[in-house]
């Protein structure tokens, strides 16, 4: 089985971060992987996106052109690249800020409330992790138990205090699509 996801967004909204996660997910897990990163000119407020390979079979290239998932945190994403995902895809909206609903009719949309489920947690800067609970949760090809394990090992010092709140997140975005 292989998943080929393209992740974009405004730089700034953990666009990398979730592809990072993902992938590293996935080399723990035992899969092979690839991770590609595409930044705009600017880095925060820019258009950022990366591609990410899942495979249980060696890949050939890292270069994602027909998405199996895309996960797209603004509009311009969704613009860009729900044309390109493969019929029977999945596309994930992040609905706080795109207000457009997915056109096509040969793939399945998800849309979750990144934004407003991550204020009600008290941090929007985990609105990324409430989306990629939402993906862990509708694909099933990561445990999420492999993502919390990643979290401990990522925070620790000072920041070990962000642990909690980050498995929240996984959490409310897993809600939204069960």
């Amino acid at each position: 089985m292989t998943n080929e996801i393209i992740i974009s967004g405004f730089g700034g909204q953990g666009v990398m971060a979730i592809g990072k996660t993902i992938t590293e997910a996935g080399m723990k897990e035992g899969m092979e992987v690839s991770w590609l990163p595409s930044y705009g000119p600017e880095m925060r407020g820019g258009t950022a996106n990366c591609s990410v390979v899942l495979s249980d079979e060696p890949i050939v290239s890292p270069i994602v052109l027909e998405p199996t998932e895309l996960i797209a945190m603004n509009l311009p994403s969704l613009l860009k690249f729900e044309s390109v995902v493969k019929p029977g895809g999945t596309i994930f909206v992040n609905s706080s800020v795109v207000d457009q609903k997915v056109q096509r009719t040969d793939v399945k949309a998800v849309y979750v409330d990144c934004i407003k489920i991550a204020d009600e947690l008290g941090n929007s800067k985990v609105a990324n992790m409430v989306m990629l609970g939402a993906y862990i949760e509708a694909m099933k090809n990561l445990s999420t138990d492999t993502i919390k394990e990643m979290l401990v090992h990522m925070f620790t010092g000072p920041k070990a205090k962000l642990v909690d709140l980050n498995i929240e997140a996984l959490k409310r975005g897993a809600a939204c699509v069960k």
